[in-house]
């Protein structure tokens, strides 16, 4: 199940926008964190995808919703990728998420601000970010454009979905992963900054792999050796 999450929308017309993109494209799971007070605008521009707006759940933070609804994998999205010195803001393209995306479970895919997007703590929660190269005279895509180029390079691999019959692992065993990781970073005396960089570049390595469960338990075993050897 993929839900759509728009974070702090400040328009309420964007909201109805949105809603009807997503239908456009199969899409009904609309989730908005701190949203501002839905108007007549909204519905009116969701035209024959207002259920979607009347079906919407509303969260007053990003963790919470995450938490409750046992979310399996995080995309996000962001207008400024970043190079290879901003590790929060390393994006891949909308083709390559959708070529790599055969995952089961709960995706929240995110979307910010009209005027700021994610910040960048934000996208510290995501297992991989996802940017639309754009002309350089105006980079900036509206947040309705964005989510069409994105929900469409999902949409037209849909029928090739699942690849396989793939374990796909959860977030549970994805973070226990990290977590040996960050295990072995504390034993070899990693200063704290250096430390961070290095546990989320590995948090989106395996976002970007969609490893399966069997590979996340083996990679465990081998963090696990090496932590208790250099102990």
């Amino acid at each position: 199940m993929i839900y759509v999450v728009f974070v702090e929308p400040e328009t309420p017309g964007n909201i109805g926008f949105l809603a009807r993109t997503m239908k456009n494209f199969g899409l009904s799971q609309l989730v908005l964190i701190n949203p501002c007070e839905l108007e007549h605008e909204t519905y009116y521009q969701s035209m024959h995808a207002r259920e979607i707006i009347y079906n919407r759940q509303e969260y007053d933070s990003l963790p919470e919703f995450v938490k409750t609804e046992g979310i399996d994998y995080v995309v996000g999205t962001t207008g400024t990728a970043g190079g290879s010195y901003n590790i929060p803001r390393i994006a891949i393209t909308p083709e390559n998420l959708s070529q790599s995306l055969n995952v089961k479970g709960h995706i929240a895919l995110l979307f910010g601000r009209e005027g700021d997007g994610l910040t960048n703590h934000e996208l510290e929660m995501c297992d991989v970010v996802v940017s639309i190269p754009t002309h350089e005279s105006y980079p900036i895509l509206n947040i309705t454009h964005a989510a069409a180029i994105i929900f469409y390079e999902l949409f037209k691999n849909e029928k090739k979905y699942p690849v396989e019959d793939l374990d796909e692992a959860s977030l549970e065993e994805k973070q226990g992963l990290i977590d040996y990781v960050d295990d072995v970073l504390d034993n070899l005396d990693y200063p704290p900054h250096k430390k961070k960089n290095a546990s989320l570049a590995f948090k989106r390595m395996v976002g970007r792999a969609f490893i399966s469960g069997r590979e996340a338990h083996t990679l465990k075993g081998m963090f696990r050796r090496i932590r208790d050897r250099i102990n």
